[in-house]
């Protein structure tokens, strides 16, 4: 047992820790809430603790999603016993929740159009950060993959937000057509797309790793990928670029 966790039998009460997520209404567009849990709650003393819990909770949902998550598995992963895994949370359902809240949240906040008045700068801010986002954080990007996997029952609350931040940046791109600073075509469908080719980094990190001849554990030279994902959708969109 490490030295400062619990032992299993003091504490037999863990209510106070349970997660209030699942009694919530659901979320109106543009007012889903940040990411709240035991994670994000944690006392102070417990941050070790929490953060060992919260990354054997990312590494094992990005690979078994939710169902085929145990506790177990998240406690064996942080060095914990399941009693003590239990004196921290209520149960697994909380921690998906509070971590697949905190991959859209960040996709909100990351992930906007900060100036409109420019198409080439902010596609290629926009492709640029989504791909640094799938290569540095691949298991976190993986768990929103294994829920859409799993039917995406849990992202009801999150469907709405999404529609109304993705028809922003839909406006904004119609108001370039409009404007004949790019051609015409399906805003949507063009988001999409980015949202594919840069999710693949993520997804597909293995076949990435396989194509290039990288071993494992070897960094991603992301600069040339940026480079031609830019040149390849400015391309498509008609938009001309100074050399």
């Amino acid at each position: 047992m490490r030295q400062g966790l619990p032992s299993p039998g003091r504490h037999a009460a863990i209510s106070s820790m349970t997660s209030d997520t699942a009694a919530l209404p659901p979320a109106t567009a543009q007012e889903m809430p940040a990411p709240d849990g035991p994670l994000s709650r944690a006392r102070p003393g417990r941050e070790r603790i929490m953060a060992a819990i919260r990354t054997a909770a990312v590494a094992e949902f990005s690979l078994h999603g939710l169902k085929g998550t145990s506790t177990q598995a998240i406690a064996a992963r942080a060095g914990l016993t399941k009693p003590q895994l239990h004196y921290y949370i209520a149960g697994k359902e909380e921690l998906y929740e509070e971590l697949l809240m905190q991959v859209l949240h960040a996709w909100k906040v990351v992930f906007s159009f900060e100036d409109a008045s420019d198409p080439a700068t902010v596609l290629g801010d926009y492709i640029r950060k989504k791909l640094d986002h799938a290569i540095d954080s691949p298991e976190m990007s993986r768990i929103f993959t294994r829920e859409i996997l799993d039917g995406g029952r849990n992202l009801d609350r999150y469907w709405p937000n999404a529609r109304a931040w993705t028809q922003k940046k839909v406006d904004i791109i119609n108001g370039w057509i409009a404007r004949g600073q790019m051609r015409p075509l399906d805003a949507r469908i063009l988001l999409m797309h980015i949202w594919a080719m840069t999710q693949s980094y993520a997804d597909y990190a293995i076949q990435t790793r396989v194509m290039l001849g990288l071993p494992p554990d070897a960094p991603i030279d992301r600069e040339p990928i940026a480079r031609e994902l830019v040149a390849f959708v400015l391309g498509g969109c008609g938009i001309k670029t100074t050399p």
